[in-house]
């Protein structure tokens, strides 16, 4: 779908309602992750510049819905926006009502201000139209930046663009969003090949409808994580302790008979004896590299093999178009990062065109310094997920077509 852009609003003299992804991790107060804000800065910046004025709202983390929560406040995220602006951001303490109108009406020209959590209103979730409605009063103008809660029709996403255009006000994408949206969207429709997707993470039943789309539309799909331990079992393999969804095995079956040769599986696996938390739990545990299927009793799989690695490198090095959502195994805990680490490199490495899922797969490329390396990095997990899996989002259809 071709919807408007920020680029297309004329900005001046305006206030324009920006929801943004400001769910951002905080420790002491303080921010520790700052992606996410610097992802929304192009948007603000462009209105800022042409004359116009930005009130943000965001949500973030999961407070009770039962007002102020001083945990989940957004205060520290204006501090932090504000020194990346290199100007004051105004926090309101409420999202609506009097407390907002207080800090959004004086806004002018190049002034920012950023509302208070908009989940301490139980409301924001409802997508109740009455709390629509009074968000919708704060802007000339609405924007959607924040791809990561575009699937969910809550109120800041659907309900109050949709009250401002039916005032004659414009709504329009951000630059993240329409980033988001044209990279993941032309990719699944007119990939360069080979196409080659690469899921992790622990649930099959989490993926289930991406990996029947992938299958549709790739020539290989290489699965990891701990999802494999039930594709393993689904074949007659012993998996240990491993973790598995016993109520999928016959899912899993049915989709290795389907798929035949597409469907990648792992062909060897690293298992230890515990599950550590830490590099020091290891050096006192047993970690052995077993065939896949052949994890022993007592033992759980927690990355796939180096032969798998090696074997996974090697296709998403020279793919032409690759997909990575999930992470190997336990990318958290050396030696259980190799696998991850194997296939982010070959991302990097790569000469196709390459998209990161949000979530895990974000957080490991990141930390591995390789998030500059690969062409997109997705700021949202169940979002780019439901959009592999060709979902319609409401929350960009409303919006004013191109």
């Amino acid at each position: 779908m071709s919807k408007k852009t920020i680029a297309e609003l004329d900005p001046s003299g305006k206030r324009v309602l920006i929801r943004v992804d400001f769910n951002v991790p905080l420790r002491g107060g303080e921010v520790t992750d700052d992606r996410r804000i610097r992802m929304a800065l192009p948007t603000i910046q462009s209105v800022l510049d042409r004359g116009g004025s930005c009130v943000l709202m965001s949500h973030l983390g999961r407070p009770s819905g039962k007002g102020f929560e001083a945990d989940y406040s957004l205060a520290p995220a204006a501090k932090k926006l504000g020194e990346l602006l290199g100007k004051p951001v105004a926090m309101a303490s409420d999202c609506v009502g009097e407390a907002a109108k207080a800090v959004v009406d004086p806004l002018g020209p190049g002034d920012v201000a950023l509302l208070e959590n908009l989940r301490f209103h139980a409301e924001e979730k409802k997508g109740d139209e009455a709390f629509s409605a009074q968000l919708a009063e704060l802007g000339d103008a609405y924007c959607n930046d924040a791809f990561g809660a575009c699937h969910r029709e809550h109120a800041s996403m659907y309900g109050a663009p949709k009250a401002m255009k039916a005032s004659g006000k414009p709504a329009v994408l951000g630059f993240l969003v329409e980033k988001e949206v044209r990279y993941l969207d032309q990719v699944m429709s007119s990939p360069e090949r080979p196409f080659v997707a690469v899921l992790g993470g622990a649930k099959v039943s989490d993926k289930i409808k991406v990996i029947d789309r992938l299958l549709s539309v790739c020539d290989e799909v290489l699965i990891g994580g701990a999802m494999a331990y039930t594709f393993s079992l689904a074949m007659g393999g012993s998996v240990g302790d491993s973790l598995v969804e016993k109520d999928k095995v016959e899912l899993a079956s049915s989709l290795v008979a389907r798929a035949g040769s597409k469907l990648v599986l792992p062909v060897d696996t690293v298992c230890c004896d515990r599950f550590p938390k830490s590099e020091q739990e290891v050096r006192s545990a047993e970690v052995r590299t077993v065939p896949a299927g052949a994890v022993p009793d007592g033992f759980e799989g927690l990355d796939i093999g180096p032969e798998t690695a090696r074997q996974y490198a090697e296709r998403v090095s020279s793919a032409k178009t690759v997909i990575w959502n999930g992470p190997m195994g336990v990318f958290e805990v050396p030696p259980f990062d190799a696998g991850t680490k194997a296939v982010a490199e070959a991302l990097a490495a790569g000469s196709g065109t390459s998209i990161v899922g949000g979530g895990d797969s974000a957080a490991a490329i990141a930390q591995l310094g390789l998030d500059d390396k690969v062409t997109h990095v997705s700021t949202g997990g169940g979002a780019s997920l439901e959009m592999l899996e060709g979902k319609r989002f409401e929350t960009v259809a409303v919006l004013d077509d191109a």
